[in-house]
């Protein structure tokens, strides 16, 4: 079944909002959900960015996931979030695959968890590389150790 990229709409939000509350996901992401009244302030704002691009990633007709480039302390920067019911077939890989394609700024950037394994197997396959290790306070104020990785 293919991936497929779009912009995302209003309609796609209570989905990608329902997705970042996921207790596994958050874990493994290494950043807290937002409650309902921060996620769509958020989103909408990047929706309405037209320096960040914003896509959602559809799998079998689904809305499962989203993807996005942004610009953050002058580097060009890559993040994704799948819907844990969509994890282990592919479309991670896929659909950074399709948004390099979009993303045509080099070097582009990601920041991954340590823990989160399979995530910086997303990116190596795309071509990224892991050029430091270090570390962050996430938003609940949580030390995360993570990968800084690199394409081009």
């Amino acid at each position: 079944m293919p991936t497929l990229l779009r912009p995302a709409t209003d309609s796609d939000l209570p989905t990608l909002y329902q997705q970042q509350l996921d207790p596994e996901a958050t874990a493994m992401a290494a950043f807290p959900s937002r409650d309902e009244e921060a996620f769509y302030a958020h989103t909408k704002k990047i929706m309405a960015n037209e320096l960040v691009i914003f896509r959602v990633i559809v799998y079998d007709g689904q809305v499962a996931g989203s993807i996005g480039s942004w610009e953050m302390d002058g580097k060009r920067e890559v993040g994704y979030w799948i819907g844990r019911e969509f994890w282990g077939k592919g479309i991670a890989t896929q659909a950074v695959m399709q948004l390099l394609a979009i993303a045509t700024t080099r070097p582009l950037f990601a920041h991954v968890a340590k823990h989160n394994v399979g995530s910086k197997r997303v990116l190596e396959k795309n071509g990224f590389n892991v050029i430091r290790e270090d570390s962050y306070t996430n938003p609940a104020g949580v030390l995360v150790d993570e990968f800084v990785l690199k394409l081009g």
